[in-house]
């Protein structure tokens, strides 16, 4: 499974402040970058409550 961020997303920055390991927002976009995923599930769990607009699932 990866993460990923719809068009829905508003760049607020809050994914990439709780898992910077595998958001990053760029010229006003937020990007996934590679990771492990796995090892990261909690944080981007975390992420994905965190996101003010729900822009952000998991993709299988």
């Amino acid at each position: 499974m990866k993460p990923v961020v719809s068009d829905s997303c508003i760049s607020c920055g809050s994914c990439e402040a709780i898992c910077p390991e595998v958001f990053k927002v760029d010229s006003g976009k937020t990007q996934v970058l590679a990771a492990d995923y796995q090892a990261q599930q909690e944080k981007i769990d975390e992420a994905i409550s965190a996101c003010p607009v729900q822009a952000i699932s998991w993709e299988e």
